[in-house]
Formats: structure tokens, sequence, C-alpha cells
């Protein structure tokens, strides 16, 4: 007898997603979440992500695709990594790629892990993504005055920002104002790997 499969959305992140990501995710979330005062249903609300579904992430029961993390982390005005980091008690901390906690699109033709651990004074990111052949990957605006930076280093990427499309090859960067939904693309056949710097505005006061 078949067993059933359970449907997959696309607030749940795919099988291959770090499972050891959930717990993290979950942990951050509720920290967040009470230091602003905010109950799941506001949340729901201004995120656009089912008051369930939050909730399942608050109890490390599910680990959300990086659609759904971009959503809380711009509800809770809070840098994407704020969610996914751990907290460091050491000034150096070595990375092993083995050991990588990569979040992935609904479809897993679209990952990403942090390289540069969230550190709230310094306001900046840096990301691995790696995009299958033919895939494609809307990201939506982020905070005013954001930059992000990104560094082709394997296969080709297109990137669509502001009714404008720029092509890139490996070697390639480009500077960008990320505050407006943007696109990355790779139209070629091999696997595109790139590398993102991303720098948000300071606060005033």
């Amino acid at each position: 007898m078949a067993s059933k499969k359970t449907p997959r959305t696309a607030e749940a992140a795919p099988a291959g997603t770090s499972a050891d990501l959930a717990p993290v995710v979950g942990k951050n979330l509720r920290r967040l979440r009470t230091e602003r005062g905010l109950s799941l249903e506001r949340l729901a609300q201004a995120s656009g992500v089912s008051r369930a579904m939050l909730g399942q992430v608050e109890l490390g029961q599910s680990a959300p695709t990086i659609n759904v993390l971009w959503k809380i982390a711009h509800a809770l005005e809070v840098p994407f990594s704020a969610l996914i980091s751990s907290t460091q008690q050491s000034a150096v901390k070595v990375l092993r790629e083995k050991d990588a906690k990569r979040l992935t699109s609904h479809d897993g033709t679209f990952s990403s892990r942090a390289l540069f651990p969230f550190d709230e004074p310094r306001r900046v990111e840096f990301y691995e993504l790696v995009l299958a052949p033919k895939s494609a990957e809307a990201a939506e605006a982020h905070a005013a005055g954001t930059l992000e930076n990104l560094v082709v280093s394997k296969g080709q990427l297109e990137l669509e920002t502001g009714g404008e499309r720029y092509s890139l090859a490996a070697g390639d960067a480009i500077l960008f104002e990320a505050d407006k939904a943007h696109t990355y693309r790779n139209s070629g056949t091999v696997e595109a790997r790139v590398f993102l710097v991303m720098t948000y505005a300071e606060r005033v006061g």
C-alpha cells in the first residue's frame, strides 16, 4: 500500500534544507517577535505568512523557504540573517561548507547560505547564492537604503531590477539599490554560483 505524501506548500522548505536550521530560526523568530510585542496574528498580517506556519516555525517543527523568511524579516524590520544566525561566543568562527545551513526556494532551484553571521552594529551580510540552470528567483524589495553587491564566481547571471536587465559572466560584479523588487536569473546550462554582500542603511536615532 503506497504511503501518502504530505503536500508541499510554497511556505514549507524542501527536504534538502538543513534540518538543524529549523530550531535556530524558531528561537530567533520567537525572541524577535516577543521583543517587538507582536502576536502571531499581527505578525501574520504584517508578513503575509499564515499564523499556522509562523507557529510551526517558532516551535522548530518546520523550516520555511527562503521567500517566507524574507517576508518575516521584512515585517520584523531586521536583516535576513538575524533569523538564521546562532549567537557567536568567539571572535573566530570557521564556517565549514559541509556543515552549512542552507535555505532553499520551494522548488529547490535556488539556495542561499550566510557566510558572514549577522552582527547588529555592522549592518552587513554576506551570502553564497546558487541557482540551478534555467531557473530564476524573485526577491522582494528590501528596506530603503539597502545595497546589494553581487559577484559571479561560476556560470552566468542575469539581474533584473528597475525594469532593466544586466547580464553577468563569471568574474563580473554589480552594485545596485535593492529597495525595489528584483530577480536573479540563470539562463545558462550550468549551475551559477554568486556571492552577495548586502549593506543596510544606518539607523537614525
